[in-house]
């Protein structure tokens, strides 16, 4: 496993496991076969309603707490200072946990200022080894970044090589902020694995499309964490540390770029609507 630092000095690992749309039912077999797999980096959120799984296999482990770093989230509904604290205090109760290794920031909507001001006490009290935010923009980020006493420490945000956000990645690199990429596989659309430019790539190294993919995340320095229910896959996704790119793979992959998200568009309006309209609290 490769590690990246994040600006506080806390070693990342770069491969995690991600459980989005996993049930709570079946979130502690998953990450349980995670485990097995190599992976210590277990990405989760509140708005997954997972976190009571997740926990239950961390428990049954007899591994170490200090080598798992637990990511959760605080969703939109719970923006704002109060609301935050408290829905910070029922993720570590469901997870089990007497601390979270990352806390972020969901969605750029609502009132995450407040959220945000809640999370610096919460890692100034030892509760969270860092904090951070998800799908910022470069603006929102910039704004965010010259406002808050900790800075953010990780971005995490769509990437994948049919969408690079190679201007995004530039600014985080210039405040060091790391990348950490949701939907690594593009959630498997757009024909990503029957592309010709990664399925030849893949035939190259001998590997398959995902591993070229997730090698291309780990080579650009970004933190990745792709999802799959299917042991196979889980530990396929994890068996990309014996080969590596060549410049030539990444000018080829480089042409893949479409420079807009098939998934969501943060920057629209319709989409801050959206989000807004699912917050509970007045």
């Amino acid at each position: 496993m490769e590690y990246r630092t994040l600006s506080n000095g806390v070693k990342m690992p770069q491969l995690g496991y991600g459980t989005l749309q996993i049930s709570n039912k079946d979130a502690e077999s998953c990450v349980l076969d995670a485990i097995d797999c190599g992976y210590r980096l277990i990405d989760t959120a509140s708005s997954y309603f997972n976190e009571e799984g997740i926990g239950n296999a961390i428990r049954k482990l007899h591994v170490p707490r200090s080598e798992f770093f637990i990511t959760t989230k605080v969703w939109v509904q719970d923006s704002g200072y109060d609301y935050t604290l408290k829905a910070f205090n029922t993720s570590l109760e469901k997870l089990g946990l007497d601390y979270v290794d990352l806390y972020l920031i969901h969605q750029p909507y609502g009132d995450y200022y407040g959220s945000y001001k809640a999370m610096e006490e919460l890692y100034k009290e030892g509760k969270v080894r860092a904090i951070g935010v998800c799908n910022f923009s470069a603006e929102r980020f910039m704004d965010l970044y010259m406002n808050v006493d900790i800075k953010p420490m990780i971005n995490q945000i769509e990437l994948h090589p049919f969408f690079q956000q190679d201007s995004l990645v530039d600014v985080l690199d210039c405040y060091n902020c790391q990348v950490e990429a949701w939907g690594p596989l593009n959630e498997g659309q757009k024909d990503i694995f029957d592309n010709e430019v990664l399925r030849a790539i893949a035939d190259k190294y001998h590997k398959t499309v995902s591993q070229v993919i997730l090698r291309w995340h780990i080579q650009n320095g970004y933190i990745a964490i792709p999802k799959s229910t299917h042991y196979n896959r889980i530990k396929e996704n994890m068996d990309i540390w014996d080969f590596t790119l060549d410049e030539d793979d990444f000018t080829q992959i480089k042409q893949l770029d479409i420079g807009y998200s098939e998934i969501i568009d943060y920057q629209c309006y319709t989409s801050a609507k959206w989000f807004n309209k699912l917050k509970i609290h007045e």
